[in-house]
């Protein structure tokens, strides 16, 4: 059963990820990037990763969602309008991608060793551990992510702000 969830869910967000490129609307493609983050927090719950599935939510579907939607909103961003694409860009993009991601494939079936998945024998996703390795480990780049947040909203008020005057 753990497979079958795991495999439909996988299914799920990959998906919403080829829609959040794929969308003309920044809004649609904010919305299924929920659906992705949505997922991958069911995702971590099959890992037993309790904790990192909640915050996954409340985090990242829930406030970093709300931020990219008020920051989308205040630039004022409407649809983008479709360029015609070069009849070499149609004929040769979809064989370069497939034989990209076969490379990729292929490496990183090469690279990691073939040990499955145990769903639920991950220990590592309580409040504890994440903590610990938050504020020790990962200490450094937790404050430079939060300074790149803040500088992507100072950055999205003064291009707005621009537009006004």
């Amino acid at each position: 059963m753990d497979v079958i969830l795991f495999l439909v869910f996988a299914i799920i967000a990959v998906v919403c990820a080829i829609n959040v490129v794929v969308q003309n609307h920044p809004i649609s493609s904010a919305i299924s990037l929920v659906g992705v983050m949505g997922s991958l927090a069911i995702l971590y719950l099959l890992l037993g990763a309790e904790f990192i599935a909640a915050a996954q939510v409340i985090v990242y579907a829930g406030a970093i969602m709300v931020l990219f939607v008020f920051v989308i909103m205040l630039l004022n961003a409407g649809a983008e309008t479709r360029k015609g694409r070069s009849l070499m860009v149609q004929a040769v993009g979809v064989p370069l991608a497939i034989a990209l991601l076969g490379s990729l494939a292929f490496f990183v079936q090469r690279l990691y060793p073939r040990d499955m998945v145990h769903f639920g024998g991950f220990q590592g996703g309580s409040a504890l551990a994440v903590g610990r390795a938050l504020f020790t480990t990962y200490l450094l780049p937790f404050e430079i992510t939060s300074i790149l947040v803040l500088i992507a909203i100072v950055g999205a008020i003064v291009l707005a702000r621009k537009e006004l005057d």
